[in-house]
C-alpha cells in the first residue's frame, strides 16, 4: 500500500501533466483558424479557435452603406465566434479524453 506522501506526489504529478496538456491544447486552439461570413460572402472574418481575430475582408460594394456594413461585420464575427467555439469544444474534448477525464468534465481555461 502506498504511503500518504506517495499518493500526494502522484496526484501532484498527474495535476502537472494535465496542466501541461491543457496548455498545449490552448496553444493549438490559437493556431486553428475558422472563417465566419455574412451577406453571402461579402464580409469574411478569420479568427483563431480561441477567438482572436486574424483578418477581416469586406467587399467594395458595401463601402457606400455604413449601416449595412456594420450589421454584416457583426454577423460575420458572430458566425466566426460560433465556429471557433465548436472547434474549441471539439479540441478540448479530444484533449480531455486523452487525459482519461470523463466526458463533460469542465476544466477552467
Amino acid at each position: 500500500m502506498k504511503s500518504m506522501e506517495e499518493m500526494i506526489q502522484a496526484a501532484q504529478a498527474a495535476a502537472e501533466t494535465i496542466q501541461k496538456q491543457m496548455n498545449e491544447a490552448q496553444t493549438k486552439l490559437d493556431q486553428l483558424e475558422v472563417e465566419g461570413t455574412s451577406g453571402g460572402g461579402l464580409v469574411k472574418i478569420r479568427c483563431s479557435a480561441k477567438g482572436r481575430v486574424i483578418a477581416v475582408a469586406v467587399d467594395d460594394s458595401l463601402m457606400s452603406d455604413k449601416g449595412m456594413l456594420e450589421d454584416l461585420v457583426a454577423a460575420a464575427f458572430n458566425d466566426a465566434r460560433t465556429k471557433a467555439d465548436e472547434v474549441a469544444g471539439a479540441e478540448l474534448a479530444k484533449a480531455q479524453s486523452g487525459m482519461g477525464l470523463p466526458p463533460g468534465f469542465k476544466l477552467p481555461f
